[in-house]
């Protein structure tokens, strides 16, 4: 306004005579005040127009009808009709209701009127504070000029009302973006990623369970929705941008900690954690099961061995050679021999004991204090075994004459009955072994391994009878020669009948490890089936996916058809999509049964359920994003007037360039495309034209962030001139050009673009190659049919 005023009193000066002029700088008030209100009149109120009315009649009935609607405001002169400054917050409320909340102003409070309305304008609306509110207040009748003059300012400042239209839409896109930001993704996130973080393991299987559940319903459940709102944020931002760009508004910039970018390095962080959270859980109940197989192995060795054992220290600490005879005396050392064989024997299981114990140390056992005391327990006793073996053996071997009466039939068959017997108790244990396997070969493994076990029980039922064949012998000895057996063989506690019971016993178990065996493997095929299910599914669904984004690509940089038939195509894109979902659903609810059935992998198929989720989720992004892309490439058609043409032009330049065919011009290429389109370029101005395309530094030109710059240049420039000039000097001022010229003088890409598009030069003065880069020219900007 100031600018305004001056401009206009230097020119107003020469429409007056020169004693006039003489007498404003002799400081005549008078003069001077009435020229500065015949400029204001004539640049400030002049030109308004309301219907029929102008000037001073005109801003009356504007105001009237704007202040209409409000209580305690009746707007009929440019003096008293403003003193309670209702009116003038009336004014800002009907355009900006943002700025004034008029229900809480009182007519009875003039002054605080007339200073909020001066400061909200001053503040937000660029209208300075020309009158005081006092004065105003104080006096009977205001200055008519001075209200009229200061009024005629918020005329002005509302007369584009579509402007303040746009701005408040841009205002509360702002306002939805923060909203979302702050109450959606970035506190979700730093509330899931410690959750994720948690690497505390449970004690229990179930428990581990029950977290792989609370997982999967998190997967299931509470992220999808976070995906969907971060692909909206992404959308509300990326439009509201193109908003305030076709608005000629400064660009919208988030706080820090909150830009799109710092959602994005966040989303990222959270699936890193949450694809290591899987792998740890996995790996846990992995640990945990081999841990109850474990422990439930060591059980049922210790109480086989503490069975064993019961009484053996008793037995070894007797004294009993001490009273006994000579015929006894040699029958207890027989006896002892045999026990010593026995205990070899059982060597073997208190070292798989002590290497179970250490193994489930290794792995964190839970209750691996319990474990480590009951191990050491049999160490100790076993031991104490040796010791008293080796004191027993001492005080026999004092004793003389021990080995002449001993039946050596007793003494064959003890010896032969306890290693039997002990492949027995062996035979029942890996019978009764618990096992874990995860596919058809494994169990086929077990079984093979159980076939050849039963392909010893021939040899096996030899030693038996040849066994109880030493016993027969031992009995008809005695009634051959009359001889009374009194009590048990003295060598061993093992009789006839427990070797036929563990028999029989072990003959039982045979078919019912096989029964175990096939239940595993109806279990195994049942499994194999929901792997080929699911791998079915799979490698179908993953190369759809792969097709639909390579589809959804050649959909956004096809030049062919207008902008609005490519939003047709991709909004079928899209429902085709969101058709597609039950078969994603499917898959998932296949995926839920393999890890249910605890299957961990899948031989038939690349794909796993989390390459398809997140094949699925880019798919959503991809079809979202470039939906949004067009919309922009409409909206900015549009408003800055551009034909479907000159935009096919501009993305078939951009598509010849985009050598990595991802929608992107590195530096390099977009340069290339600068100079081919006959850009003059040095270091500086190509620097400066980078901040346009590229103003976040990302390092590649977006096809949005081209359109844009050609649509500054095509509206502000003369581009054919310009290539027609730096052809002019590439070709040494000649009216045409070669194409050893092209070559030398311009990148391989950019000349061999120029080659195949330039037509022959057929001008009197041309010479064998010459090509017509006039022409050309010309018809890269739409001048010529060429």
């Amino acid at each position: 306004l100031t600018s305004l005023l001056l401009s206009s009193v230097h020119n107003f000066c020469y429409l007056f005579s020169f004693s006039s002029s003489h007498l404003i700088v002799d400081g005549n008030l008078k003069m001077t005040l009435g020229m500065i209100w015949t400029i204001i009149l004539r640049f400030a109120i002049q030109d308004i127009s309301v219907e029929e009315t102008s000037a001073k009649e005109g801003l009356l009935l504007w105001c009237q009808r704007k202040t209409a609607p409000y209580r305690n405001v009746n707007v009929q002169n440019f003096h008293i009709s403003w003193k309670d400054g209702l009116a003038l917050c009336a004014l800002i409320h009907r355009h900006r209701p943002d700025l004034i909340d008029y229900s809480k102003l009182r007519k009875d409070d003039p002054i605080g009127n007339l200073n909020t309305a001066f400061e909200v304008a001053e503040k937000y609306l660029d209208i300075p504070k020309m009158l005081d509110a006092e004065d105003i207040v104080n006096t009977p009748k205001p200055d008519e000029k001075a209200i009229m003059t200061y009024v005629s300012c918020f005329y002005h400042a509302f007369a584009g009302a579509e402007q303040v239209k746009v701005t408040t839409t841009n205002e509360v896109r702002r306002l939805g973006y923060r909203r979302i930001n702050s109450k959606l993704n970035l506190p979700w996130i730093r509330r899931t990623i410690p959750w994720l973080e948690n690497r505390v393991a449970e004690q229990t299987m179930r428990a581990m369970q029950q977290k792989l559940e609370d997982f999967r319903d998190y997967r299931r459940i509470h992220k999808p929705p976070r995906v969907q709102e971060k692909c909206q944020l992404e959308i509300n931002f990326n439009t509201l941008q193109t908003k305030l760009r076709l608005s000629n508004r400064p660009a919208f910039m988030p706080s820090e900690g909150k830009m799109v970018s710092d959602i994005a390095n966040a989303w990222k962080g959270l699936e890193q954690v949450e694809k290591g959270y899987e792998e740890w859980l996995l790996t846990e109940i992995r640990r945990l099961e081999r841990l109850d197989h474990l422990a439930e192995k060591f059980k049922q060795k210790c109480s086989l061995h503490e069975s064993w054992t019961t009484g053996k220290e008793h037995l070894l600490s007797q004294k009993d050679y001490e009273t006994a005879s000579l015929m006894e005396i040699r029958a207890l050392m027989r006896k002892h021999e045999a026990f010593e064989s026995d205990l070899a024997a059982h060597q073997d299981r208190v070292e798989q004991i002590a290497a179970i114990a250490q193994e489930l140390n290794e792995l964190d056992y839970h209750d691996a204090a319990s474990v480590n005391t009951r191990c050491q327990g049999i160490c100790d006793q076993w031991d104490n075994l040796g010791t008293l073996t080796q004191k027993r053996r001492d005080a026999l071997e004092r004793v003389e004459k021990l080995w002449e009466t001993i039946d050596q039939l007793y003494l064959e068959f003890a010896k032969r009955a306890a290693p039997f017997n002990n492949w027995m108790d062996g035979a029942m244990e890996d019978l009764q072994d618990m096992f874990i396997v995860h596919s058809i070969e494994e169990i086929q493994s077990l079984i093979t391994a159980h076939d050849q076990y039963k392909a010893t029980l021939p040899e096996a039922d030899k030693e038996r009878i040849a066994i109880m064949g030493i016993q027969n012998e031992i009995t008809k000895i005695a009634q051959t020669y009359g001889i009374k057996l009194v009590g048990v063989n003295p060598y061993t506690v093992l009789s006839p009948q427990d070797i036929t019971n563990k028999w029989e016993a072990v003959k039982q178990l045979v078919p019912h490890r096989d029964q175990m065996l096939q239940e595993e493997v109806a279990r195994q095929q049942a499994n194999e089936r929901l792997r080929r299910s699911f791998a079915a599914q799979a490698n179908i669904i993953g190369p759809w996916i792969q097709t639909k984004m390579e589809e959804i690509g050649h959909v956004s940089v096809d030049i062919t058809g207008s902008l609005e038939e490519q939003m047709n195509n991709l909004k079928q894109y899209e429902q085709n999509i969101i058709n597609y979902k039950s078969n994603i659903d499917k898959l998932e609810g296949d995926h839920q049964l393999i890890q249910e059935a605890l299957v961990f992998d899948n031989k038939h198929t690349n794909y796993t359920m989390e390459h398809v989720r997140v094949g699925w989720e880019q798919l959503l992004t991809t079809i979202a994003r470039t939906i949004n892309e067009v919309e922009n490439q409409i909206l900015t058609r549009d408003a800055k007037g551009i034909s479907q043409e000159q935009l096919n032009e501009f993305r078939a330049s951009f598509n010849h360039f985009d050598r990595k065919r991802n929608g992107m011009m590195d530096p390099d290429d977009f340069r290339a495309c600068l100079i081919s389109m006959g850009y003059d370029l040095g270091e500086v101005e190509f620097a400066r034209i980078m901040t346009l395309v590229d103003p976040n530094n990302t390092g590649v030109v977006t096809f949005q962030a081209f359109i844009d710059f050609m649509t500054r240049e095509t509206a502000e420039t003369d581009t054919a001139e310009q290539v027609m000039a730096s052809f002019k000097i590439l070709a040494s001022d000649k009216s045409y050009i070669t194409v050893e010229e092209l070559r030398r003088e311009l990148p391989p890409e950019q000349a061999e673009y120029c080659i195949c598009r330039m037509t022959k030069y057929a001008g009197p003065d041309a010479s064998p190659g010459a090509l017509d880069y006039i022409s050309f020219s010309s018809a890269l900007y739409g001048e010529s049919d060429l």
